[in-house]
């Protein structure tokens, strides 16, 4: 089941929100319908890892300073990797 809603954009947004559907070959509903589950999706994966996180820390589940410090080695090592 779908539901109709509205939105406000302003001009500059609408002509981009068009010219996207012109050029892909979609409708202005079908693009923000995709961009607003991405934008669930991706927001709600993030609460959840923050709230479990959270839950973590409360529970006294923390990482050890020694696995710290292997991530900064691991991580400043795919920095020096990448340049």
């Amino acid at each position: 089941m779908t539901a109709a809603f509205t939105i406000r954009l302003d001009d500059e947004m609408l002509a981009k929100l068009d010219a996207l559907a012109a050029d892909t070959d979609r409708s202005r509903s079908w693009i923000a319908a995709k961009a607003i589950e991405s934008y669930v999706e991706l927001n709600a994966w993030q609460i959840a890892k923050i709230k479990e996180g959270i839950a973590q820390a409360d529970r006294g589940e923390f990482a050890t300073e020694e696995e710290l410090d292997a991530i900064e080695v691991e991580l400043q090592a795919r920095i020096d990797a990448a340049r």
